[in-house]
């Protein structure tokens, strides 16, 4: 179709209305939920592995807050000099870095609990608690294992397939080939996911108990500066900044992408030349990462730690928006007006349940999230019927772009889900 952005899938299918709706929801999304996440998460973290806060002698909110503006002033410039093709290089270096340092922790920490021996650590860890290697967990969980049949389906379809932050990469790709490849080759990394990610907490509990429930977001740096020597210790401070610019820099890029095209162009000035698109877009960035930068500190009152309060806050604007996306490619019936009446009935209903009545409601937010999105399609039907669809699309090949799929995606596919699946029996019957 030769899309520039997902939203722009919008104004073909519905109108251009949806389109600006759409697009004004995922900027005040960035701002409101991701960008202030990512600017707390570096600055928590390169506080607690340099303990910055005592060398300066200030308190340690002091300290985030001015690694906070660094990091928001530092991702800021890279974002309007660099571009798009800037951050996919930095991506790939950051990435293998993180991909690098995050199997060093595990297997240095396994080698001195096991005392130069890394099965035997793997065995202490395990059996101090091996309820933690059960993916299926208990009915209290922070995230019950029943969420994955209800609204976590329709979180991960939106964020991994329609998010424009990570499809950008796909739509930005040279031809499908190389975004099939790309994709599937993130679906690689993310099978290691458990190990990487989930195994240094395991690992973490085992060394600090719950010493560090009240600051869990620091679980993670404290158990860096345990287990790595200083040198390893500034390389991964390195790799872990880094990641958290590139971060920063894709969501910056998308915004600007978002307002210059979806916004300024679609709504208030069409016959804008391509260097007043990207002024806009560049003031974008920088209005963007003002308004992240003040709203930053406020996070670290998160209950439950950093991501599960993201995962929260990202319900207000990805499930609406995932509805009116799934309803347009699969029911043809759906309106413009249905869309755009959805959109607000489902970010009303999320915010009463999840937030204002959440004592009464009394359903864990990603149940929410199922609940809203089968009311969103009921919706969309229903004011359907009454303002009927009058845009009978149907998306078109332009040619702009070489279709021909990679020969091996499907099979590639179907290997990744078998793993995947795979992986949670072996660690249910494990734990």
């Amino acid at each position: 179709m030769g899309l520039t952005t997902i939203p722009q899938y919008l104004e073909l299918r519905f109108d251009k209305s949806t389109h600006t709706i759409v697009n004004l929801l995922l900027l005040v999304s960035f701002v409101v939920t991701l960008l202030p996440v990512v600017l707390y998460t570096g600055a928590i973290n390169m506080e607690t592995l340099f303990d910055i806060s005592e060398r300066l002698n200030i308190t340690r909110e002091e300290s985030i807050w001015y690694l906070i503006v660094a990091i928001g002033i530092l991702g800021s410039v890279y974002a309007i000099f660099g571009g798009l093709k800037a951050i996919a290089y930095s991506d790939a270096i950051y990435g293998v870095g993180l991909f690098v340092g995050g199997l060093i922790i595990p297997i240095v920490a396994l080698w001195n609990i096991g005392d130069s021996n890394i099965a035997t650590g793997l065995s202490k860890v395990y059996n101090s608690a091996p309820e933690k290697f059960n993916p299926v967990g208990s009915k209290d969980s922070v995230l019950p294992f029943g969420t994955l049949f209800t609204g976590l389906v329709i979180n991960q379809v939106y964020f991994w397939c329609m998010n424009q932050v990570i499809v950008q990469r796909a739509l930005g790709a040279r031809n499908l080939k190389e975004a099939q490849k790309g994709f599937l080759m993130m679906g690689v990394f993310k099978i290691l996911m458990p190990i990487i990610i989930v195994l240094p907490g395991v690992i973490g509990y085992y060394y600090f108990q719950d010493s560090l429930y009240d600051s869990q977001d620091t679980i993670y740096p404290n158990l860096v500066k345990k287990v790595l020597p200083v040198s390893l210790v500034g390389f991964f401070a390195a790799v872990v900044m880094g990641t958290v610019l590139s971060t920063l820099n894709a969501v910056l890029n998308s915004a600007a992408t978002l307002f210059s095209l979806g916004v300024y162009q679609r709504q208030i000035n069409p016959s804008a030349s391509q260097q007043k698109l990207v002024r806009i877009g560049k003031w974008t960035t920088i209005t963007m990462a003002v308004f992240s930068i003040i709203a930053a500190p406020l996070v670290g009152k998160a209950p439950q730690g950093l991501y599960q309060l993201l995962q929260e806050l990202n319900g207000i604007f990805f499930i609406p928006i995932a509805s009116i996306l799934i309803g347009g490619f699969f029911i043809k019936r759906i309106s413009a007006t249905g869309a755009k009446v959805a959109v607000f009935t489902g970010l009303t209903f999320y915010i009463l349940t999840s937030f204002i009545f959440k004592d009464v409601v009394n359903i864990h937010f990603v149940h929410v999230w199922g609940i809203e999105f089968v009311l969103n399609i009921l919706v969309m039907l229903g004011v359907s019927y009454f303002y009927t669809n009058k845009n009978p699309y149907t998306p078109t090949y332009t040619g702009e772009v070489e279709i021909t799929p990679w020969k091996y995606a499907r099979p590639v596919g179907l290997i990744l889900v078998i793993i995947t699946i795979g992986v949670y029996i072996a660690l249910s019957q494990l734990g």
